[in-house]
């Protein structure tokens, strides 16, 4: 059924679908089929399989969208109905586009205007030709028909979508060579922005049908999909578009960039170090080649003749930032990192190709974003594992580890499928191999058990719960919610693992500001304590407005917060490091919200701001190198309007951020990525 005579036919039928060619005419051509894989981080997650019927006055592509992701299905019904031309009629989507983003949703294009049916809001709205019906970035064949609507209309600059009200940006970006079935054959690359948020890569081939995307699906993770035949070359599209992505934000770099030649001196601020030590006042700190050569109060400080002066008389002047959460699953967030003052990211899981491919890019300075460490994700086998590496013997463990050093990562990460045997020999061979282990507590395991076996660093608050709360006597959400809110914070059960911690010098990332993200009352809108979703870009805002539990859930879901929040104020004051991570949520912003709510905790402001800095240097080693403003060290750093000391939520008014020396207005990097600073 999915043979070449089949690729054959897509090619003059679609010709007729998107330009009524007048040597085949819509109604000479029968029925035909097509499909593509879908993945996420690499690994075959399931498949999409699409129907194209066509009739004398138009098309109608019916399509079946289906993954499991992590154990949870994750289909997708869309009906698209186009006239002769490729113009769109009507766009009907049922289903979900990530395990925790639903859709229902209709767009009837009449004449001029679009009727919008999003869920129980309705609305319509005045459109002009030429405009296309998209509502994410799936189904794939809606991409592959978006694609070819703007080359036969002129392929314009701006692309109207309906219903987000934004504009598609589609460029050519080159050609790729590859061998498919033992032929050479050349794909044309295009990148398209304005889909999703950021940029997404697709390659076409001779006949203009789209064989492969690189994409993010509605939770930010990577998504991919590949047509018959192109399977195999997954890992040279990955790749590709991350280098694609990089070469992009290079250019654009170089012209945010602050241009000084020589010493830069930053004179006038506030400095607050990041050792504990006090302020100082009107204080100048003096960069040269990426180093800090000098940093004081302005009568000890020599600034070195021929200098760059930088006023920042009344800002103050931080360490830069580190998170220790993230997940670089596009190259937008390297701009998203630093724009919101965070020059050092811990990259917690991800696909190998891709983020080597992305953090040797920012090594060698042909692209925009942080320095980047990187823990490579392992799984066991089980249905709702993740990813390609699968560890299910003391071979597998050790191939893993040797795989991942060699490509120059810094971690192992355990997922939750792995068994305590493999939690065990992960953690010798990465040991041994002078890499730490960080990850989640496994389903089957407690958290005793996890660290027992080797675990170094735990992700996520919520995973100490297996040696806290007792578990629930029955099944479901409220349940679970239910047996952490319970968790008895002031007995001898968080008395034995605050201990237990502290002995093995256990380090926590909360993630804090994402369970405030999950755990909140969908009916109450999450502006209400994070702004930066005001700020975000259209794309996003709906996604992750979505977020939330329904009123049945909702009044266990805010015990249970709040209890998470006591036990991080709790963990600190027993002596357990706290490092600062956020697992994306609001690109950016999610930081600076995870710091307020340490303070919330009961931690000082400046203990919230050293989780974010020098405590996760020492974490991973680099202390001597970066995490404080001492001469000698890595000139991260970033400049506020306000200074967090005083409210911990100046940390929002960076201003300008310095990483590796080269300095950049934070205004210019959000703008780059379509957020508002």
């Amino acid at each position: 059924m999915f043979n070449r005579s089949w690729r054959l036919r897509w090619s003059v039928v679609a010709l007729a679908f998107v330009s009524g060619a007048p040597t085949v005419t819509a109604q000479d051509e029968a029925p035909f089929e097509g499909r593509y894989r879908l993945y996420k981080f690499g690994q075959a997650i399931g498949e999409e399989r699409y129907t194209v019927t066509t009739s004398g006055d138009g098309t109608v592509l019916r399509d079946t969208f289906l993954f499991t992701d992590r154990g949870s299905a994750v289909p997708l019904e869309t009906t698209f109905t186009a006239a002769r031309d490729g113009s769109p009629r009507r766009l009907e989507s049922k289903g979900r586009v990530s395990r925790m983003a639903p859709i229902d949703a209709t767009i009837a294009v009449d004449g001029s205007a679009v009727a919008i049916r999003q869920g129980d809001d309705s609305r319509r709205v005045a459109v002009t030709a030429p405009m296309f019906t998209m509502t994410g970035y799936s189904p794939v064949a809606m991409q592959d028909a978006m694609l070819r609507y703007w080359l036969s209309h002129g392929s314009p600059a701006l692309l109207p979508l309906q219903p987000t009200g934004t504009q598609a940006r589609i460029r050519r970006r080159g050609v790729t060579t590859v061998t498919v079935e033992g032929r050479q054959d050349t794909l044309t690359r295009y990148s398209v922005s304005g889909l999703i948020w950021g940029q997404e890569i697709l390659w076409l081939d001779r006949r203009n049908r789209l064989v492969a995307l690189v994409s993010t699906d509605a939770e930010f993770d990577h998504f991919e999909a590949t047509a018959d035949g192109y399977h195999d070359l997954l890992p040279q599209f990955v790749a590709e578009a991350a280098a694609d992505g990089m070469a992009v934000l290079a250019e654009l770099g170089q012209g945010l960039r602050l241009n000084a030649t020589g010493p830069l001196a930053i004179v006038g601020a506030t400095l607050v170090d990041g050792t504990g030590a006090p302020s100082v006042r009107d204080a100048v700190i003096v960069i040269d080649n990426g180093r800090i050569v000098a940093a004081g109060p302005r009568d000890t400080v020599s600034i070195p003749a021929g200098a760059t002066r930088f006023d920042a008389t009344g800002k103050t002047v931080l360490p830069g930032l580190w998170d220790m959460h993230a997940h670089v699953q596009q190259v937008e967030w390297g701009p998203v990192y630093l724009a919101a003052g965070v020059t050092t990211a811990r990259d917690a899981a991800n696909e190998m190709e891709f983020i080597a491919a992305v953090r040797d890019a920012l090594r060698n300075g042909k692209g925009l974003g942080p320095r980047l460490l990187l823990a490579g994700v392992v799984d066991g086998t089980n249905p709702a594992a993740m990813g390609l590496a699968r560890v299910d013997t003391e071979t597998d463990a050790a191939r893993w580890v040797r795989e991942y050093k060699l490509r120059g990562f810094d971690q192992m990460k355990i997922y939750g499928s792995v068994t305590r045997d493999m939690v065990a020999a992960v953690s010798r061979a990465a040991h041994a191999a002078g890499m730490t282990v960080t990850g989640h507590v496994p389903n089957a395991l407690d958290v005793y058990q996890a660290v027992d076996a080797g675990l170094d660093q735990i992700n996520h608050l919520d995973q100490l719960m297996t040696g806290l709360s007792p578990k629930p006597k029955e099944a479901g959400t409220k349940a679970f919610l239910e047996s952490h809110a319970a968790a008895d914070l002031d007995g001898e059960s968080f008395r034995k693992l605050a201990a237990f911690l502290k002995e093995r010098k256990t380090v926590i990332d909360p993630t804090l500001a994402l369970f405030e993200m999950l755990l909140h009352p969908s009916a109450q809108p999450a502006d209400r304590f994070e702004p930066g979703l005001a700020k975000v870009a259209p794309e996003l805002r709906a996604p992750l407005r979505g977020f939330g539990l329904d009123a049945n859930d909702a009044a266990a879901g805010g015990r249970t917060f709040r209890r998470y929040v006591e036990l991080v104020g709790k963990l600190h004051a027993a002596g357990i490091p706290i490092v600062a991570g956020t697992d994306q949520v609001v690109p950016g912003h999610s930081l600076h919200r995870e710091l307020e709510l340490y303070v919330q905790a009961g931690l000082t402001p400046l203990q919230a701001i050293q989780s974010a800095t020098v405590v996760p240097a020492r974490v991973m080693g680099l202390d001597r190198d970066v995490g404080t403003i001492a001469p000698g060290l890595r000139a991260d750093l970033i400049v506020l309007d306000a200074n967090p000391l005083a409210d911990i939520r100046n940390i929002r008014t960076v201003r300008w951020v310095m990483a590796n020396g080269v300095m950049y207005p934070t205004a210019g990097l959000w703008e780059s990525i379509g957020f508002t600073p």
